[in-house]
């Protein structure tokens, strides 16, 4: 069967931006940017999304394209004949099914938030009727059921109407929204708040005294693994649109402008939230508090609330949608890859088993609201969170890095030939060294970093053993990839 491709260039843009810009985007970034010192911040994240991010994007869009497959058969199709890197596609295929399990659950509190706004549920409300209004949709049962089977039904209807028809109409018609959408409030966020100058300054201005109170390093750090996670590389997401793309373009342009779009939708995200949160001397604050608390908050002591609220959940909801379309098409892929589904059968499985694997999310709210995995205070969304933020991501990362530079692997000779065909940004021929070693050992850092800063208060001994596993996993990438026995492949 001949494999789909997009309609278009922009449709490509689009849908890859769609998967990448997801509600990190609107909840972290702002709230990352204030904290660590404003511009300063976002300088050093440019530059990580340019050295970082991007490079292991054009690697995914590489392996997609020269195979024609997701990563269910891309490492299959490429490997050296007797390698093992066909193993490790399992990372990337569980990590796209742990996404989906707690995200589509998110992905329905912004489409139920919405539906409420425009019903008129926050006008007029106080700050305990707001709160209240949260608590009681994550403990009712019935309601956080109901809306995440919504989004999996409506994911899965829009991809199983195709490639073209389905992923790209959606995606290039949510995306368009969301921008038209993001422009607008920002604007009267910042042109039309009273006191919306201090909110600009303190998230846009350079701030040498906040540097030196949290300290460089850590705003280096900060904007190293933030700009990381932004683009969601590692699980396989862009090598599926990678196997759509036409081979008119060179891989590299198209990663800087899907970085560019990404970080567009981070930055409008901020200047929409914090001259808010500022107007109101509301602190701003990250996660779900923010978006689901504080801001309806907002919304229902302004003129139009109504109406900005309404506005504010829809680009919320387009946002966290085209992710969810993103992904679901790639586990739509599996099917198809793996097993020779029809697109329509593969799709109908995929959906009834989503539909089953979200339960434990839904549940951790309510029924299993006590079982709290990673300790104190977590629940079965962090957990899952966790599991594919700080282990799945950057693990993949490195499988296609690694994957992209050895020469026990696809090789980067391989790699450069196919990232550079076609017209635009060439990837730059004498990369390999920072490419082969320097990108793994920041995703390294980044990786134990990660585990470091979730287990190192949980006592002494904890500490040690998750420290530990977090060592033997990252031995088992390097052991698996065959990298120990490296050539220079160049």
């Amino acid at each position: 069967m001949e494999r789909e491709k997009f309609k278009s260039r922009l449709g490509f843009i689009f849908v890859s931006a769609g998967c990448a810009i997801g509600l990190g985007n609107v909840w972290k970034f702002p709230y990352m940017a204030g904290k660590y010192g404003g511009a300063i911040f976002i300088l050093f994240y440019l530059l990580f999304l340019l050295i970082l991010a991007t490079p292991i994007m054009v690697c995914e869009f590489a392996v997609g394209r020269a195979s024609r497959r997701s990563t269910a058969r891309s490492f299959d199709i490429l490997e050296p004949e007797g390698t093992k890197w066909h193993r490790l596609k399992w990372l990337g295929i569980a990590g796209n099914y742990l996404l989906m399990m707690f995200y589509s659950t998110v992905a329905a509190w912004c489409i139920y938030y919405a539906v409420s706004s425009g019903m008129g549920a926050f006008q007029g409300a106080d700050s305990e009727a707001v709160s209240l209004f949260y608590s009681d949709m994550t403990g009712s049962l019935g309601t956080m059921l109901i809306w995440t089977w919504i989004v999996v039904i409506l994911g899965f209807l829009i991809c199983g109407r195709g490639l073209q028809n389905g992923v790209e109409k959606a995606s290039t018609f949510m995306m368009s929204g969301l921008l038209v959408i993001m422009v607008l409030l920002a604007f009267y966020s910042v042109f039309f708040l009273e006191g919306a100058e201090e909110g600009v300054a303190f998230y846009l201005m350079p701030d040498l005294e906040k540097v030196r109170e949290v300290g460089l390093w850590n705003i280096i750090y900060g904007a190293m693994s933030q700009s990381f996670f932004t683009l969601s590389v590692g699980m396989g997401g862009m090598s599926i649109f990678g196997s759509y793309m036409k081979k008119e373009q060179s891989l590299a342009g198209e990663a800087v402008l899907i970085s560019g779009l990404d970080t567009f939708v981070a930055v409008t995200a901020g200047l929409i939230i914090i001259p808010a949160c500022f107007a109101f001397n509301i602190e701003p604050t990250s996660g779900p508090p923010l978006i689901f608390i504080t801001l309806p908050n907002i919304f229902a002591k302004l003129p139009m609330g109504r109406i900005l609220g309404t506005l504010f959940f829809i680009f919320l909801s387009f946002a966290a949608f085209t992710t969810i379309i993103g992904v679901y098409e790639n586990i739509i892929s599996y099917g198809m890859d793996l097993f020779g589904f029809s697109r329509k059968k593969s799709t109908l499985i995929n959906a009834a088993l989503m539909a089953v694997l979200v339960l434990p999310c839904v549940l951790g709210f309510n029924l299993l609201n006590g079982f709290q995995p990673l300790g104190a205070g977590s629940n079965i969304m962090d957990t899952e969170d966790f599991l594919v933020s700080n282990n799945l991501l950057p693990l993949g990362a490195m499988v296609f890095v690694l994957f992209c530079t050895s020469k026990q692997g696809w090789g980067y000779a391989a790699f450069i030939r196919e990232a550079d065909e076609g017209k635009g940004l060439k990837f730059p021929k004498k990369a390999f060294f920072y490419l082969a070693y320097c990108v793994p050992f920041i995703i390294s850092a980044i990786y134990l970093k990660g585990y470091y800063d979730m287990f190192v208060s949980k006592g002494r001994e904890l500490f040690i053993f998750w420290m530990c596993v977090a060592v033997a996993f990252l031995i088992f990438i390097f052991v698996s990839s065959g990298v120990f026995k490296r050539k220079n492949d160049r």
